[in-house]
């Protein structure tokens, strides 16, 4: 089964561009396109993709503003493209606060040394990023309280899951393995070391 992906941006030649070099993996396959963020966020609800790759900068509705829609309504890995500015640097970073996974410039060609390095480097992104959804789904809770009428959001005094018994034997024993710290040395204005 082909990784699904939506691909979001204003510009018609870049999700050509976009769509045609993922399409060209047999492994992956656009499902659709989005020419703004409030697009983005009603395609992700009903055509449920495994991955999205989306643009900062669009109208109507921003890639930032539209990563945290879709964050609550439907998680979903996220692969920003942006430009290489400080501007454009500034507002990937508040993408992946937002919730994207990971970015690409918008010039992707940039990073790499040929055509064929790039188009590999944007499908073993959106790939990566595909490993990565079942996390993002399973932990996505419920709106409604389970029958049980119990609060998930609630920690359950008195219980504890296998996960958490073995981490916490994991890290009794790594801290049992770790050697003592050795004494810091301190410098002399002279340049001398003191123990």
């Amino acid at each position: 089964m082909a990784v699904k992906v939506l691909v979001v941006d204003d510009s018609s030649f870049f999700r050509r561009r976009v769509s045609e070099i993922i399409n060209s993996d047999p492994r992956l396959e656009v499902v659709g396109s989005a020419v703004n963020g409030k697009e983005a966020v009603e395609l992700t609800n009903k055509l449920q993709p495994d991955v999205i790759t989306m643009d900062i900068e669009m109208p109507v509705m921003d890639g930032i503003t539209a990563v945290r829609e879709i964050m609550k309504s439907a998680p979903t890995p996220i692969l920003m493209f942006s430009s290489l500015t400080h501007e454009g640097a500034k507002a990937t970073l508040d993408a992946l606060d937002a919730g994207a996974l990971d970015f690409l410039p918008k010039k992707f060609e940039d990073i790499a040394r040929n055509r064929d390095e790039a188009v590999s480097l944007l499908q073993k992104r959106v790939g990566e990023l595909a490993r990565k959804r079942v996390f993002m789904r399973r932990s996505v809770r419920p709106a409604a309280a389970p029958a049980s009428g119990r609060d998930l959001n609630k920690p359950v005094l008195g219980r504890t899951t296998a996960t958490t018994a073995s981490t916490a034997t994991a890290t009794r024993s790594a801290s049992r393995s770790v050697a003592p710290a050795k004494p810091m040395t301190r410098f002399k204005p002279s340049g001398k070391n003191t123990s």
